[in-house]
């Protein structure tokens, strides 16, 4: 792992969000989690993307739910919140309030309602949102994930942006499943901070100069996720990464977020984290029986204490 100044490197978290019997959003279980996620060796937290349903939470409660880890003493710098939305106005309030309160970048998707745009239409909301915060401390970490936002991030457009926006456009999370394009990008901007999504690639991209990773299945496992990239490039990283790739293939056979959230109320006891705002809907009682067998088959795999 190439470690870039002022920039995200190693493991990081798109921390889940609970939510309550309402389906609001539990500020006081988030920070805990976050809390702990932290204490178990994350490098930092992708709150509100795709695992943390971010795209299913208003502005107003992804403010409000920034102001509430940083009052309660997480430190903002370890934040990578994402605050893509498909309408401009909304992208800008939210990457403007993480700035304001010292978050250490913030994750965009491109406006993902209007399919198959040009990079010139991509380029220009990127633009649009720098401009308008027009702040040097602005990081902004470009999230390509085609196969839900149907808004690719191409070489193209990231080469123009990171071209005019150098000290601004430092980074992207790449969540297409495409290791081939993922190489690609490493090769092309060794100065960015380029994160795959699944733990199951750090050996090699780390290798090539990626900075980490950002896994959904950090949620469970992210310690062994950091002794894995701290290990890279000795003996001991190839039976770390056979262990982590076993538990990230056990929930690959699952909707994603469901089983996530299953497996931390069978962890903490806790049933209130089977809470998801629809149109995602909780694992069925035989498939989380199912998935909590195939977990505790795993050697090495130690259950979430929160």
């Amino acid at each position: 792992m190439t470690t870039k100044p002022g920039l995200f490197s190693g493991v990081l978290v798109p921390a889940l969000t609970p939510f309550k019997q309402d389906l609001s959003p539990d500020a006081a279980r988030f920070t805990a989690l976050c809390k702990y996620l932290l204490a178990q060796g994350a490098n930092g937290l992708a709150v509100f993307g795709t695992t943390s349903e971010g795209n299913s939470i208003s502005v107003a409660e992804r403010n409000q739910l920034l102001d509430h880890l940083a009052a309660e003493g997480i430190d903002t710098a370890t934040l990578l919140p994402g605050t893509g939305a498909c309408a401009l106005t909304d992208a800008v309030e939210l990457t403007r309030h993480a700035v304001d309160i010292g978050a250490g970048g913030v994750l965009v998707l491109p406006p993902f309602y209007y399919k198959n745009q040009s990079n010139d239409g991509y380029y220009a909301y990127f633009s649009e949102i720098i401009q308008r915060i027009g702040d040097a401390k602005l990081k902004l970490y470009l999230y390509h994930f085609p196969q839900m936002s149907a808004a690719p991030v191409s070489i193209d457009l990231i080469a123009r942006l990171h071209g005019d926006y150098p000290d601004t456009v430092v980074g992207l999370k790449d969540s297409s499943g495409n290791w081939d394009g993922t190489r690609r990008m490493i090769a092309e901007f060794p100065e960015m901070a380029i994160f795959p999504s699944s733990e199951t690639l750090v050996n090699e991209g780390l290798q090539l100069g990626a900075a980490g990773c950002i896994s959904a299945t950090a949620n469970v496992q992210v310690g062994a996720i950091r002794q894995l990239i701290e290990a890279h490039g000795t003996p001991e990283a190839n039976a770390l990464h056979d262990q982590v790739a076993a538990v990230r293939s056990v929930f690959e056979g699952y909707p994603l977020v469901s089983a996530l959230k299953a497996t931390l109320a069978r962890d903490t006891g806790d049933a209130s984290w089977h809470a998801l705002r629809p149109p995602l809907t909780p694992l069925a009682a035989e498939q989380a029986a199912e998935l909590a067998n195939a977990l505790d088959s795993i050697a090495g795999y130690a259950p979430v204490t929160l």
